[in-house]
């Protein structure tokens, strides 16, 4: 290895470790920090991400940059050496049309919207979060404008968070994904009885359902040695590095399926960052490749497992035996047809599979229209509730359960939303090349064999880390750049068996 690079790989140590420090700081603040802390906590948020910003853009990287490439041009394209300067530079590049004032601002904005939005939640009053809100957008706007477009603001973002995605792309997504949901919907809507979902509002004891959840993410793959549990407002995963990948979860006594599918939603996440290899830390390939891919080992391991009937075959028993009152008169299949009853709901984390799309393509139009200014920030509640009527037919009963409902906005994050639908389509693509290679996958799951997925996924996705793009990832893992298909046919086979509805042709 050159010395120019081992001068690189030293300075991108650093810039991670305060990273990963700011992480930390951010962690504690959802989960532990008192609220009297804020203040402190936005100002060391800020300064961290300023000096991290401030390292990570210096000349002196630009230079060992140059000089790398040159270096490393004949290399491999998938050589660590090539990747990190590959990656290294297309970070480089963007960040350093950033300033280090505004990377400040925007730590700090996260710091202290964060709180505001938590107060507006419980209170279900959006009009104490809209001043935060509005300086979000505003820190969104200025972000696009410095990171350049040509047509729409959208595509500075999108592009920072999904490599090569534009706007007009996910656009194209959405119609087609909305061309296959809405009828499904309705077929669903007409057969609606044939799922009970009664069950999951029993009442569960919440002590014993976080710790069945632990449980049951850990015979999954997620290492506890290299990770934690613990309860915040909106589930996350946050990694420190490879041996501290932890996970929150939230729980409610009366609906069972918050708490579950949380943590094993975010254990997905934490076992793509577990999965790493070790020859990427501390460096620019460290991290999951975009949102969207790492969305898509979160909904992989939440839905493609977890809700599968396989899954409730091997689990069941010893959920009613944690659960024995409540699960009294039920057996595995009523309770595989529960948690995958398909409705419109209003809450994005609780939707299934069918609809949960439909939530995140109203959030992806009112993101562009607020960063256009064709929505203001004011208008915002009403524009949701308009959306919510026409995509999923119910009305909103207050704030809470509407346009306050996510966390996301409460930072500076505009594009990040899109990754959750990309996950969804990315899970069901990889999902389709693992069964190929993995034939007797379904009998594995039934059996709670989840050895030969996770290596798989160890293999094909999480060892890489950011060394390719979502679409490289995908071409070399599948064969093929991203496709909305296979999802489209799994939810039309699953759900038509599930509410006897004939699949639509393809």
């Amino acid at each position: 290895m050159s010395e120019k690079l081992d001068q690189l790989k030293t300075i991108l140590a650093e810039v991670t470790d305060l990273n990963r420090a700011t992480a930390v700081l951010s962690w504690d603040q959802e989960t532990y920090m008192p609220p009297g802390g804020v203040t402190a906590r936005s100002e060391q948020l800020s300064t961290l991400s300023r000096l991290a910003h401030i390292r990570s853009t210096a000349d002196e990287v630009g230079r060992l940059l140059s000089e790398l490439e040159e270096e490393t041009a004949a290399l491999p394209f998938d050589s660590l050496e090539a990747s990190v300067v590959r990656v290294t530079r297309r970070d480089y590049d963007n960040d350093r049309k950033l300033s280090p004032e505004l990377i400040s601002e925007i730590a700090r904005a996260g710091s202290t919207g964060q709180p505001v939005w938590q107060k507006a939640r419980r209170e279900a009053d959006f009009k104490l979060f809209a001043p935060a809100l509005e300086k979000n957008v505003e820190l969104n706007r200025r972000i696009a404008d410095a990171l350049g477009y040509k047509d729409r603001p959208y595509d500075a973002l999108i592009d920072r968070y999904e490599p090569g995605m534009t706007t007009d792309e996910l656009e194209t997504i959405f119609a087609e994904l909305k061309k296959a949901i809405v009828p499904l919907v309705a077929d669903v809507a007409r057969n609606a009885d044939a799922v009970d979902v009664r069950v999951l509002y029993r009442g569960f004891e919440p002590a014993a359902q976080v710790k069945y959840a632990l449980d049951v993410v850990t015979k999954l793959g997620y290492d506890l040695e290299r990770g934690r549990q613990d309860i915040s407002t909106h589930p996350f995963s946050t990694t420190f590095g490879p041996g501290d990948a932890r996970i929150t979860t939230r729980v409610s006594r009366d609906f069972f399926n918050e708490c579950l599918f949380g943590s094993i939603h975010e254990a997905g996440h934490a076992m793509y960052s577990q999965g790493h290899g070790d020859d990427i830390d501390h460096t620019a390939l460290w991290g999951g490749a975009s949102p969207g891919v790492h969305e898509s080992q979160s909904r992989l391991w939440e839905n493609l497992v977890g809700r599968s009937r396989g899954f409730w075959k091997h689990f069941f028993p010893s959920l009613r035996s944690a659960f024995p009152e409540p699960l009294r008169d039920i057996d595995d299949e009523a309770f595989f047809k529960a948690v995958n009853k398909s409705y419109p709901s209003l809450i994005r984390v609780e939707a299934d599979e069918v609809t949960y799309n439909l939530h995140i393509m109203l959030r992806f139009e009112l993101e562009n229209e607020l960063l256009e200014d064709k929505l203001k920030v004011r208008d915002l509640p009403e524009a949701w509730n308009t959306r919510m009527k026409s995509y999923l037919g119910i009305n909103v009963p207050n704030d809470r359960e509407g346009v306050l409902q996510d966390v996301h906005w409460s930072y500076v994050s505009f594009g990040i939303f899109p990754g959750y639908t990309i996950g969804n389509l990315i899970g069901a693509q990889l999902m389709e090349k693992i069964r190929a290679a993995i034939p007797d996958l379904d009998a594995q799951i039934e059996r709670g064999e989840f050895v030969a997925l996770l290596r798989w996924l160890r293999k094909n996705v999480h060892v890489h880390g950011r060394k390719f793009t979502p679409n490289e990832l995908l071409e070399r893992a599948t064969g093929k750049p991203l496709t909305p298909a296979p999802w489209i046919a799994y939810v039309r086979e699953k759900y038509g068996a599930l509410y006897g509805v004939k699949p639509v042709p393809r």
